[in-house]
Parts: structure tokens; sequence; C-alpha cells
């Protein structure tokens, strides 16, 4: 049989199971061979009869002696068999299973494993079972190390393996290698073929841990070679802009600020300014705490680009967190003759005209906006430096396409996100990074805390106080995407509550959230910022970009519905003042054991670093702020926390690889080239994009 031949033609399974099968993802028969088990159990002892002992786990070879089926007490059908060796006999019952009587029966040769217990007398329950034909028969169910799948309710192991063993003796000698030999040899990596059996029905527990080594090798060397391919695109074709970064501009700008630079800040201008005076385009990554003063740093390198003569666009997730850089940029550039101008999505008319005809014809010198940059129609005159804020909100094509408004222009992302060290090596992979470790002076620290329903009264007691202190508020509510309608509907719920409980009704609450007009959203930041607004009840709408200091403290609801990174840049909403300032957590009433272990490291730490990493501990890499809108493969079988070491490994070699072979030759790497078109064609196409 071939790999791409249809799963519904191995043996046993048929067009029913085959439907089945797809809703995991298997179509094909090389869609079994990698999918891989979750978890295994070590059934290769055998034990006999008369040593087993309430409470073991066992497997147990004999002969059924006797077997029918039982009506229990609840008239539940049972089946029953007497299993008997040389040494006793020892009941085997599968609850509410009769159909086992076509298929057990007195006389046959059975190995079963399973929990002993008792009742009444020893039995093994619900036990997996393996009928023998033979001395010589290779066991799959029990008898050795035994492969447990990921299922769905109408699959089940025993199915699973039965198709995974058919498969393997049907078509793996077809599987070809796809890494090549050289680092088979010198990382001491199992064969494919003898992986993938391994990885399915292991011999040992040493040869499970090599095949599955081999296989996240794998899995993070292609992920590696796409990362060196892509960071090799933004590089090869032609040399990039040069930038004049000590002009008038910059230096008037640098010195005239009303705040002295942290060391951080002046060392990351320093990195950028030095990648901007190199030919080579920029692809750099900043990253720092939220309050770091990284705005100030990215609009140090957009003067530079204005000085020297281009245009620099400014790209935002939100249309909140637009407006709010435009804000803090008109205001640090009002002594200077730099043109800045706003585009968002719901600009429309004669103020759309306008900002259109001043980005195309260049009078316009910086562009802030949103995805609206990357719209058709959008011309710059000489576009030459991109900034693009919390980048993680934003995919691999949405960056090419508003690069592509320029010739070759450098980009700088930026991330409140502190992001581990294996995180760096895989999302961030094709980066260089700067990191503004150092919060400007002043910052205060948060003092955090955790409750629940119990003591919502007290939380509205400690509220009112501070409020009577002229100090502001935000609550803050989730907003899932599954439950969109209900969590607004909570949120603008919780607003007339607040406005109607007997210690907060004297204070005006405002709502937000991402579902108003412009001009409404508009108007409520505005008479919050001004103190018109004393409690803001708002989404995660707020949770990047708006700084008003006075507000020192946010309660957020449901916090067990966040990522740990996500709340800790909540946090960084108060604290930005002179005042005190206070996170306080109300949890809903079933908060699991995970989630309460999460919000308990928010407690302990305001490291944004250590809380990333129990982040990505906690929800893994998928979740952890969107990593699967890279364009990178999803991993199967390696792990971005713990296979550090692997990852190293493989990084180093894929990207020697791409630095010796950078077209990955048909000669010189032919099961590369092949694997990348076969089994990552579309992300190697991302990889490829500048």
């Amino acid at each position: 049989m071939q790999l791409t031949t249809p799963v519904q033609y191995i043996k046993g399974v048929g067009p029913r199971k085959a439907e089945i099968l797809k809703k995991v993802k298997i179509e094909t028969l090389q869609d079994v061979l990698y999918y891989f088990p979750r978890s295994y159990l070590d059934w290769r002892t055998f034990r006999e009869v008369g040593a087993l002992r309430e409470g073991d786990s066992a497997t147990v070879m004999g002969v059924i002696s006797s077997a029918a089926v039982r009506r229990s007490a609840s008239r539940r059908k049972d089946f029953v068999a007497q299993l008997s060796d040389d040494t006793g006999i020892i009941e085997c019952i599968w609850f509410n299973q009769p159909f086992l009587e076509r298929v057990l029966r007195a006389g046959l040769r059975v190995v079963v494993s399973g929990d002993v217990a008792r009742y009444r007398k020893l039995q093994i329950r619900n036990p997996d079972f393996e009928l023998l034909s033979s001395e010589e028969q290779e066991l799959i169910h029990t008898g050795r190390i035994v492969p447990r799948y990921p299922l769905t309710a109408e699959l089940s192991h025993k199915f699973m393996r039965m198709v995974s063993k058919r498969t393997l003796d049907a078509c793996i000698e077809r599987l070809e290698e796809v890494l090549p030999e050289d680092l088979i040899r010198t990382r001491r990596l199992l064969p494919l073929q003898e992986a993938i059996k391994q990885m399915h029905f292991p011999d040992s527990w040493d040869l499970q841990t090599q095949a599955r080594d081999r296989l996240a090798y794998e899995e993070l060397f292609y992920l590696q070679v796409m990362l060196a391919l892509r960071r090799r695109a933004l590089v090869r074709v032609e040399s990039g802009l040069t930038f004049e970064t000590d002009n008038p501009l910059v230096r008037s700008f640098l010195g005239g600020l009303p705040f002295s630079l942290t060391g951080a800040q002046q060392r990351a201008i320093g990195e950028i300014f030095a990648d901007m005076a190199s030919k080579s385009p920029m692809n750099r990554l900043i990253e720092g705490e939220v309050g770091s003063g990284k705005t100030v740093v990215a609009l140090a390198a957009c003067l530079a680009a204005i000085g020297t003569g281009y245009q620099a666009a400014f790209m935002a997730p939100t249309e909140i967190l637009a407006e709010q850089h435009l804000r803090t940029i008109r205001d640090l550039l009002a002594p200077y003759p730099v043109e800045a101008a706003l585009l968002l999505g719901r600009i429309k008319g004669d103020e759309r005209k306008t900002a259109l005809s001043g980005i195309s014809s260049g009078a316009v010198d910086l562009v802030v906006g949103t995805h609206a940059l990357i719209q058709e129609g959008v011309e710059f005159g000489k576009l030459g430096f991109i900034v693009v804020d919390e980048q993680h909100r934003f995919g691999v094509m949405q960056r090419s396409a508003l690069r592509e408004k320029g010739k070759r222009p450098d980009v700088l992302v930026m991330t409140a996100t502190p992001i581990p060290r294996t995180l760096a090596m895989t999302a961030y992979g094709d980066l260089d990074i700067t990191i503004i470790d150092e919060l400007p002076a002043g910052r205060q620290k948060v003092i955090t805390r955790a409750t629940d329903e119990r003591n919502r009264e007290k939380v509205y007691e400690f509220l009112a106080d501070k409020l009577r202190e002229r100090k502001q508020a935000f609550v803050v509510y989730p907003l899932v995407e599954e439950s969109e309608k209900l969590d607004l509907k909570a949120a603008t719920e919780r607003a007339e509550i607040l406005s109607k409980h007997r210690l907060l009704k004297s204070f005006k609450i405002g709502l937000l959230h991402g579902r108003m007009k412009g001009e409404d959203k508009d108007r409520v930041m505005r008479e919050f910022r001004k103190g018109e607004i004393d409690v803001l009840v708002t989404t995660t709408v707020i949770e990047v970009g708006v700084d008003v200091p006075s507000a020192c403290i946010l309660i957020v609801e449901h916090p067990e519905r966040y990522g740990l990174s996500q709340l800790h840049q909540l946090r960084g909403r108060v604290g930005r003042g002179p005042h005190k300032s206070y996170f306080i957590l109300i949890k809903g009433p079933e908060v699991t054991s995970d989630a309460g272990r999460r919000i308990k490291v928010l407690e302990n730490t305001t490291d944004g670093r250590k809380i990333a990493e129990a982040d990505l501990k906690f929800r893994g890499p998928g979740e952890f702020f969107g990593t699967r809108q890279h364009g990178l493969p999803e991993l199967r079988v390696a792990d971005i926390v713990g296979d550090v070491g692997l990852l190293s490994q493989a990084r180093e070699d894929a990207f020697r690889l791409v630095e010796d072979d950078p077209t990955i030759s048909e000669d010189s790497n032919r099961p590369v080239r092949e694997t990348l078109s076969r089994r990552y064609r579309e992300r190697f196409r991302l990889a490829t994009v500048g």
C-alpha cells in the first residue's frame, strides 16, 4: 500500500470507521503513522495468578475455564470470564460489555492486563486482552509497552492499536528519510522508519525516548529551517536603506526630552541606530515591560528615518492603542516640524482622502494606524521605516503587506510580553532582539491580591475609599470570542450594578468596549482622562495602550479566563502615576486548581520574564500570545518548554544548512527540499515572505 492510500482500505476500518477517523485528522496511511500515542502502559512483566494482590496492575497469561454474561443488581449485563494458570484462577469482568461473549470462550488462551481489585474475591476489572493463536505471536494490546492514543468518543485504544499495527506492517518501508544522513549520524538519531515503529510500539523505554527525541528534533529542525529561510528572505535580494541616525532632528529630539532616558533605552537606541546605519534591512524586536519606554525609543528611530528624508509608519492592533500613540507622538513632537497623521478603518470621507493624499505625496512624515495601513489604496510617497506594536497580534502576511508599501524599509516590532528563551528561538528566531530591562524612575510597585465572590463587598468598600481620595479605577471583564455576546452583556450589567451600588452610586461609572463606535470610545476615554469618569468598566480593549496616571486600581473579573501574560499586561495599566496602586483579581465560582496556581504566580512576582515562562508552561506554545500566527508548523511531538537542548541543536544545524545551501538544492539536500515542498508547503511559502 502507498502512504497516500485512504485509511478505509486498512483491514478492519472501512468507510464508516474512516469517517470517524477523519474527526481526528486521519485520512491516509501516512496520517496514521504520524498519529502518535499520548501515553503508554507498561504491561511487559507477566505475573502468576497465585501471586496477584489487590491494587496490583498486572499482566496474566492463561486459559479461559468458563465465560458467561451475568446480570448485575442494577440489571447491567456484564461479561465475566474465569482465567486460570498453573497457580490458580482469577475472575475477569468487563462491565456492560455482553458482546464479548462472541469473542472470549472457554478453552481459549488469552493474555489480559489491568488493575486487580476485590469484590468478594479478586478480580481484574475491564482488562485489555489479546487472544493467543501461537507462542510466537507478537502482542500489541498487552504483554508489552502498550500505546494509548488520543481518542474521540467513537474510537477505542484497541481499535487504534490495531489500525496502527496494520498500517506499520503495510507501508512503513515506503516512508523515506527526511533528515540529511550527516545529521542523523552526527546527532546519533534513530532512522525515521525505526523511530516511527518505536513511537507506536516501543520495545523498551529507552527506545521510546530515542524515537520521541528523533521526531521532536525533526519538527524543531524544520521549524528552524523555515525561520532561517525567512531571515534570509529579508536580506538576500538587495541591500536595504541606510539612514543618517545622527541628523539634526534626532539630536534636537533626544536633547529636548522632558525626562532622562534610562540606560536600557539608550542601549536600545544604540542597537537600532547601528542597524539603520547599515546596508542590511533591519528586522528587530524590541521587548520591554509595560511602561519601560519602548514608544520613545521607537519614535527616535522614526525620526532617524524622517530626518533622512523618508516616511515612517506605526501600526498598532487596536484603534485605542493607535490613538494613544498619536497623542503621545504629537505631545513629544510639538516643537518639531514633523507632520503626523492617523489612519483607521472608521475614518471615512474627506478626512480619509486628506490623510491618503498626505501619505502618498510625502507631506505626512509619520502615519499611525491599525490594519487600515495595509488596505488597498494606501500609497506611501517614500516609506523607509516601520514600527509594529504588540506584534503578536499581527500575522506574517500582515507585516509583509506593510513592508511592501515601501522599498526594503527597516522594520522594528515591539512587544510588552517578555519572551521565554525557547520562544525567542522559535516564534522570533528570524529577528534580532533588543531588551529594555529597566523601568523609568517613579514607576510604582503594584500590589496584587486575589480574592473571590465572598469578599466582593470588601473590595467595593476599598474601591469607594480610594475614589473619595480622587483616585480612578478600571473594572475589567474578559472578552472571549466564543462567548462575546455574553461577556459584553456581563460587562454592561456590571456597569449598571456598580452605578446603583450603595457605596458607589455617588460616583460616575463609564463603560468601554470594542463594539462601540469610534466617536463613542473617544468620548469615554476623553472623559476618563479628564477625571469626569471615576470607574471605567471595560473589556480587554484596554489591555494595551491606555495611559491614565491617576488610575491606581484595576479590578479583574474572572481572572481564570486569562493567560498570565495578558494579566501581567493589564496590571501595567496602573502604577503609572505617583499613587500607590492595586491590582485586584475576583475569581469566579469554579476556579480549577490549575487556574489557581496560575493566579498565585501573579500574586508572588512582578517579574515579567518569570511570568512569561510560567505562562508558557501552563498554556503551551500554541496559545501563548498566538504563536500560530507566525506561519510555523504546529508541534506534535516537540515540547517548546522542555526541549531546550534539542531546540538549540536543531537551530544550529538548520541555520548552518541554509547558510551553506541557501536554495536548498535538489543535489545537496534532496530530503529537506522534498519535505519542505510536501509536508510544509504552505508554511514554506510563508517562511520565504520578506
